[in-house]
């Protein structure tokens, strides 16, 4: 099976949850040759969920992600990523030098959507392990208001964190509720009662139009007029997949890396890039579903779920394997559990089944033209199993 490959070998770019992970499935499925991972981060692989939640109050938590024994990887860490050339098969790191390779596995991830402009000392965002730290370390030195701009999973998650640990926290929204685009009115006023009973003076609807402070963090401007006094804020904006590497490679960037539904990288003509493969938040893929181009998502579970996919389909060309998951997120918020499958961002009406705060219990179906396409929890995870079982043979029906 590795015959394929006894040259160079392998390169993974991404010492990611996704790299990882396929390399794992490289191993398991008989590849003996060279595996090499390159990563722009000093860091081995590592969790990142817990960096939004118990890695922010618990220093002891560890995120470090467990290596299994055998995989006899070369590990290239601290090192970016600049260029790939297809023909040559050779990826251009930032020190000028060129790597070969014989396959490539692309898990280079995303990174925090940037403010457009200069911020002060004091701003955060909320991506890598260094980021983790750094928001740790601002939040322990405590002295004022935590301000977080972005009521996405990041950010509410962040809030609930802060919260917990007694800080005086604003969350600034430009949607009517948190949440709202990824799993609708409902569920977002669920999670606005959580953070408001919480103490989160939650501003939704308002945007923030500049933030204060010469040098270092002051506060912020906001679009409902009032002014507000914050010794920390967090950008939580949302992510975008790190491509910028390979532009002018031939790859087709849209929204991400293009791939089939093989986890296939797809050149600019629409074909299949010969031994490259992508997984993970970098990619953009077909699902039954969504429209095209595809989708993006951040989930843990379709890093680990594509990156198998992934090595399947590039140590076996002529029968790669087919990525029709039934995706799932999970979030932890104050004491509720969140648990999800199927993809509720894209659906056009819904059931709500359940809807009580007090009890701090949900439970909603997602609907895409009268069929089943995704569900959400909350303290209810028991119901889980039989929702994603529903969506499976949803997705079978469309075979």
């Amino acid at each position: 099976m590795s015959s394929r490959f006894d040259g160079p070998g392998i390169l993974v770019i991404g010492a990611s949850l996704a790299g990882l992970r396929a390399c794992t499935a490289l191993r398991s499925l008989g590849y003996e040759g060279r595996l090499t991972v390159i990563g722009d981060e000093p860091h081995p692989p590592y969790d990142r969920p817990p960096l939004s939640k118990e890695f922010l109050t618990q220093p002891a938590h560890r995120v470090d992600l467990p290596l299994p024994v055998g995989l006899d990887i070369t590990w290239q860490l601290g090192r970016r990523a600049t260029g790939l050339d297809l023909a040559a098969r050779t990826v251009e790191m930032a020190d000028g030098t060129r790597v070969p390779f014989d396959g490539l596995v692309i898990a280079t991830g995303s990174t925090a959507r940037p403010w457009p402009a200069a911020v002060p000392a004091g701003v955060h965002t909320l991506r890598s392990l260094d980021d983790a730290h750094a928001l740790r370390k601002a939040l322990h030195r405590g002295g004022g208001r935590l301000l977080v701009i972005g009521a996405g999973f990041i950010g509410s998650e962040i809030s609930a964190t802060a919260r917990g640990a007694g800080l005086p926290v604003t969350l600034v929204e430009p949607q009517p509720q948190p949440l709202r685009r990824a799993v609708g009115e409902a569920a977002g006023g669920f999670v606005a009662t959580l953070h408001r009973r919480a103490g989160v003076d939650l501003r939704t609807s308002t945007t923030v139009l500049s933030l204060t402070g010469d040098r270092k963090l002051t506060g912020a401007r906001l679009s409902d007029g009032t002014d507000v006094n914050a010794a920390v804020a967090v950008l939580a904006l949302g992510s975008l997949p790190s491509t910028d590497w390979l532009t002018g490679s031939g790859l087709c960037i849209e929204g991400g890396v293009l791939c089939d539904r093989h986890a296939r990288a797809l050149r600019q003509d629409g074909t299949p890039a010969p031994a490259v493969v992508a997984a993970g938040d970098v990619t953009r893929w077909p699902h039954p579903w969504a429209k095209n181009p595809g989708i993006t998502l951040g989930h843990w579970s379709n890093a680990a779920e594509q990156a198998e996919t992934a090595a399947r389909s590039l140590l076996n060309p002529e029968a790669p394997a087919d990525y029709r998951p039934v995706p799932s997120f999970w979030s932890d918020q104050y004491d509720v559990k969140f648990r999800s499958v199927g993809l509720p961002a894209l659906a056009d009406s819904v059931d709500v089944r359940e809807n009580d705060p007090d009890a701090r219990r949900l439970d909603i179906a997602y609907y895409q033209q009268g069929r089943l396409i995704g569900a959400l929890t909350g303290n209810r995870v028991g119901r889980i199993a039989a929702y994603r079982e529903q969506l499976a043979a949803e997705l079978r029906a469309l075979r």
